[in-house]
């Protein structure tokens, strides 16, 4: 059996790439499928310790949500940050030493990185139906492009469909959509679906306009607009000053799965789940 795919990006950190592909798995898990997420490489302070292996949190809250193992190999690479340029570097849950991010990327990411990765999603591929990859920071930060493992060269290797999602909330939304296409190729282009309007305020209907101009220009649609939401599930600490810390205890997962179906429910009123399933045909 082979997988099918879709891979979620964003035009910035933050865009909200995490919580989407938290919905769509907790979505596509009530459809019946068995679903996995997959985030080949992920930066974070904050992570999930299993039994004998450690990866990110948030990871681990979207296997949750499609109601599958905490598997290491849905974040073969974690990064923790330790300061001055540094990071301890977690392969496959497993420490594997302190790196510069000198060495990392001049060393270890195109090497050893790339390849666990891409052997982590072949043994997804392999026993899922659906495997939602994300993807991290943005597609198009140019002066890390050569060393990205985590968007578009992961979107290329298992031939996924993109989806590209921005924070409206935060202003510029159009031009960073805009702009994400014209610093990829081509090829990268192509592999772009449709845009996610995340975190909007107010009437949908005063942005309908916008959405005809912008199809014109990139030829590709807006396929969901998700109103700014309040959920109780963890951000990644990139987002905020102080994380909430979790405790995984029965009490608390039953109150995470609660917040999930919450989040879901919302995402899946507000986007195109015809064209999300027919991406993944």
């Amino acid at each position: 059996m082979t997988a099918k795919t879709l891979m979620i990006q964003g035009t910035s950190s933050g865009a909200g790439k995490t919580t989407l592909v938290t919905a769509l798995c907790r979505i596509l898990s009530d459809d019946g499928y068995n679903v996995t997420p997959f985030k080949s490489q992920n930066m974070s302070s904050y992570s999930y310790i299993g039994k004998d292996f450690e990866i990110s949190r948030a990871q681990a809250i979207q296997a949750i949500a499609a109601r599958t193992d905490i598997i290491p190999i849905i974040n073969p690479i974690l990064l923790k940050p330790l300061g001055n340029y540094k990071s301890e570097i977690f392969v496959n849950g497993k420490s594997y030493g302190k790196m510069h991010a000198r060495d990392y990327y001049r060393k270890f990411v195109l090497s050893i990185g790339l390849e666990e990765s891409k052997n982590a999603l072949d043994k997804l591929l392999k026993v899922n139906d659906i495997v939602i990859l994300e993807g991290a920071g943005s597609p198009a930060e140019i002066n890390l492009q050569r060393y990205d493992i985590a968007n578009m060269r992961m979107a290329e290797y298992c031939k996924s469909p993109v989806i590209l999602v921005t924070d409206i909330d935060k202003g510029g939304s159009f031009a960073s959509i805009v702009g994400t296409l014209a610093l990829l190729d081509k090829k990268y282009q192509n592999l772009v679906k449709g845009f996610v309007i995340n975190k909007f305020r107010g009437d949908v209907a005063i942005l309908y306009p916008s959405y005809s101009i912008l199809k014109k220009k990139t030829t590709k649609p807006v396929i969901g607009t998700i109103p700014l939401i309040e959920f109780d599930i963890p951000d990644e600490d990139s987002l905020h000053a102080n994380p909430k810390q979790v405790s995984w205890t029965k009490k608390y997962l039953k109150t995470l799965d609660k917040e999930i179906d919450h989040l879901a429910s919302i995402v899946k009123k507000n986007i195109d789940m015809k064209s999300i399933r027919g991406m993944l045909n």
